[in-house]
């Protein structure tokens, strides 16, 4: 018979196949003390229902004398506590001796009683015999030697549970060029979130983004303009801003479409009026003269408003004899009247009183909506 010169490890062949041989024997061995505990433990304390009691229970909870026990026997509670769970899930008759203790705690966690006792008598297709990694691939566990990607990963997620480690792992890991490139853009941008969110890192990640007009034209329309209302907060900004988008023509006419910001421009128009007026009549030591003779024309103009009025009435109104308006017509006439009146009374409280506020209902009416 030709020699074996296969090794495993130190030794041949043929003396690996006698530790092996031996070894299953120590291990049938352990299994079967392993169960004596465990059934021992049984005895001194049954498997109860979950808040139940059986007879004659004592008042000690089960763990103290499982601590006791272990500390007679010299093993930690933990050893005597899974021996005994785990004695109490497989009868004497379904238990394996030439499978290993360890494999019949892992599918333990099985809950059918017929499943359970049917896989231990059932290897892994291909494979002569259960070891603690396939039980644990069974009942869907974290393995010991990962083999597939999934188990890698979740081999990572393990060990990388605290969040220093995790760091440590992630920046490791992005500094590798060919792992970045693996990475969904929806992934990136998580990662980029989750490491954004201190202020002073998002405002410097964000401004060398849209630094790069590649990454700046890709923005929508709607981002690009909550970007500017977001950095436009200060005054300062967005007077500059501002100033800056009005002197584009196109721009400006644009804008001036929105009613909102043309009665703005309007409103600051007339406010920066009142205010270089106010300022003239503060220092200009020729105010006083000019005031006496805009008071006269403004009485001018107001007898003159008041006769023009009156007269394209007395013009308009004779026209109307005969007619019949429509519904839409009239509503009309009614509201403009409506306005008129309010600015009939405006300019008699003004007259008699000097007061010319304006209160937010006229404001509304004079406004028109």
């Amino acid at each position: 018979m030709p020699e074996d010169h296969n090794e495993v490890g130190g030794v041949s062949q043929q003396r690996y196949e006698q530790i092996v041989a031996e070894l299953r024997e120590a291990v049938g061995a352990q299994t079967l003390g392993q169960f004596v505990i465990g059934d021992r433990s049984l005895e001194i304390e049954p498997i109860r229902d979950f808040g139940g009691r059986v007879a004659g229970e004592r008042t000690p909870l089960v763990r103290d004398s499982l601590v006791k026990l272990a500390a007679d026997i010299g093993l930690a509670y933990g050893t005597v506590a899974s021996a005994r769970w785990t004695a109490s899930r497989w009868p004497q008759e379904h238990r394996r001796p030439d499978v290993s203790f360890k494999v019949h705690r892992i599918l333990a966690q099985i809950e059918s009683e017929g499943e359970r006792f049917a896989a231990i008598g059932t290897p892994p297709e291909g494979k002569p015999r259960w070891t603690p990694d396939d039980a644990s691939r069974r009942v869907g566990r974290q393995v010991e030697m990962p083999v597939t990607p999934e188990e890698k990963v979740s081999a990572i997620h393990a060990l990388a549970r605290n969040d220093e480690v995790a760091a440590v792992v992630t920046t490791e890991l992005l500094r590798r060029p060919t792992v970045a490139a693996q990475v969904s853009a929806e992934d990136k941008v998580k990662v980029v979130e989750e490491l954004t969110r201190d202020e002073k890192v998002a405002a410097a990640v964000t401004t060398g983004l849209l630094r790069r007009p590649t990454a700046a034209v890709q923005v929508s329309r709607e981002d690009k303009v909550r970007a500017v209302e977001e950095l436009t907060r200060d005054e300062s900004v967005a007077t500059e801003v501002t100033t800056g988008l009005l002197r584009r023509p196109d721009v400006a006419f644009k804008a001036m479409s929105d009613d909102t910001a043309r009665h703005q421009v309007n409103h600051a128009q007339v406010e920066r009026g009142r205010q270089a007026r106010e300022h003239f009549e503060r220092t200009s030591p020729v105010a006083p003269a000019v005031r006496r003779i805009e008071r006269t024309m403004e009485f001018i103009d107001l007898v003159a408003a008041c006769h023009s009025f009156v007269a394209s009435a007395s013009r308009t109104v004779p026209g109307l004899r005969d007619r019949q308006l429509g519904e839409d017509e009239r509503a009309i006439v009614h509201e403009n009247v409506s306005r008129v009146r309010a600015t009939l009374d405006w300019i008699e409280t003004a007259v008699d009183t000097g007061k010319v506020d304006v209160d937010g209902e006229l404001a509304r009416l004079l406004s028109g909506q």
